[in-house]
């Protein structure tokens, strides 16, 4: 049976394709009437905003819209041109010239001291389709403020293709053995801890807390930061190895993984209590189970466990019960899966896989158990999901160090996130947020 010991554990996570099938999140004959085929994205042009910052929100609504892969934005030396011939300002686009280009949308804006009034225009049908003033809370350009600005940017997205976006979010990392945070857009950037080292973060659902590994006096801890008045507590954990906590979808139990000298079992403790009445969830006799990730309804967990010789992603029912392998096992053949992330709409679980070679990103359905590797360039590595089910963040060596990058599973492209000269790894993206935790 494969087991490490704890202090290998530990050290385990200091050292650290084709494209998917597409899920069918656009929707025709959407609110302002664009009609158009799976696949095809819409061509959109983002005018410059009216106003103080409107430069600023320009940028990063457009940037927004080009990252959510459902639409084509329109280059800004085409923006550039059309206001040269068109003299600019807030007068009404000029409909025809716009259907000539091939653009179906349009949209103006104009920022004012407290927020932005943003119109979308519908090209083919000449008429402004949509108006609304959105407010934008905190210092201009700072945290909050470009929190609420991507929210916008979500909603010009669920105007456009009647699915919203997924921008209003943050990453949590680790860096230089610190939690880092980011916005989805690889803005934002900053340190959430100091001191000890930090390991394996994750999201509270409302976006307020998170919980990370970190080592203390009595072995490896799990705690919780509040990152709303910067407190921190430790959860009340048995000592030895506690790592890989995972917080349930409803936000009151972590789940995480603890062990002494010979392996690691699952436990599921209440995250806001003393710690009383955590309970185990697995049995691994000598064997090592870790990383646990709830399914979205929070009745499941997908988890690591070596208990079929070497590591293998499992479900199994929040209690213990019914567990079963998930990914095929394949008797003499070397492999390696591990990480997994169930994703938001529960049918699929990503996680990272090694045979011969490097780890590669890899997903597998809950229905028929097919299998698709979705990278192949260098080690790429601990996969989670975005709150769109689109989109995966990973940490991947192409770039020479190993950075984040994020990948949609429709189209197959891939943007780098992080680039951070200590690296990045064991991402975690949040749900969508507010403007502020």
């Amino acid at each position: 049976m494969t087991s490490l010991h704890p202090r290998a554990l530990v050290a385990a996570f200091l050292v650290g394709a084709t494209a998917v099938q597409a899920q069918d999140t656009t929707q025709k004959g959407v609110r302002i009437g664009l009609t158009y085929e799976r696949g095809v994205r819409p061509r959109v042009a983002v005018l410059p905003f009216a106003g103080q910052h409107g430069d600023s929100l320009r940028v990063m609504i457009g940037r927004d819209l080009d990252f959510s892969d459902r639409i084509e934005v329109e280059p800004a030396a085409a923006i550039g041109a059309y206001e040269a011939a068109s003299g600019g300002g807030t007068r009404p686009p000029n409909y025809g010239l716009w259907k000539t280009l091939g653009a179906a949308a349009v949209i103006q804006g104009t920022a004012n001291g407290t927020g932005v009034t943003v119109s979308i225009h519908d090209v083919a049908r000449a008429r402004v389709a949509e108006t609304r003033e959105f407010a934008l809370s905190g210092p201009a350009t700072g945290e909050e403020w470009r929190m609420a600005v991507h929210g916008v940017s979500d909603e010009i997205e669920r105007w456009i293709t009647g699915t919203r976006g997924a921008a209003q979010s943050r990453i949590l990392y680790v860096r230089n053995r610190q939690v880092y945070v980011i916005d989805s857009d690889g803005a934002g950037e900053r340190a959430l801890t100091q001191g000890a080292t930090a390991l394996s973060p994750s999201w509270h659902p409302s976006g307020r807390y998170i919980a990370y590994s970190t080592f203390g006096a009595r072995g490896t801890e799990i705690h919780v930061r509040d990152l709303r008045d910067g407190t921190s507590r430790r959860l009340a954990t048995a000592s030895g190895l506690n790592i890989t906590p995972e917080w349930s979808p409803d936000g009151q139990s972590i789940a995480y993984a603890h062990g002494q000298e010979n392996g690691a079992d699952l436990v599921l403790a209440a995250a806001f209590g003393d710690g009383a009445g955590a309970r185990r969830i697995t049995v691994g006799k000598g064997t090592d189970n870790t990383s646990p990730s709830f399914s979205p309804d929070g009745r499941r967990l997908a988890f690591t466990s070596g208990r079929s010789g070497h590591p293998e992603v499992y479900i199994a029912d929040t209690d213990g019960a019914n567990a079963e392998l998930l990914t095929p096992f394949q008797f003499g053949r070397p492999s390696y899966r591990s990480s997994p992330s169930w994703s938001p709409d529960g049918r699929v679980v990503a996680f990272q896989t090694r045979g011969d070679g490097e780890f590669q990103v890899a997903t597998i359905a809950l229905r028929d158990r097919s299998m698709k590797q979705l990278t192949s360039e260098g080690a790429n590595e601990d996969p989670s999901w975005a709150p769109d089910g689109r989109h995966l963040v990973f940490t991947s060596s192409r770039s020479g160090v190993k950075q984040l990058w994020i990948l949609d599973l429709e189209t197959g492209r891939s943007r780098q996130l992080t680039r951070s000269s200590g690296g990045a790894r064991l991402a975690a993206w949040s749900r969508i947020l507010g403007s502020s935790p």
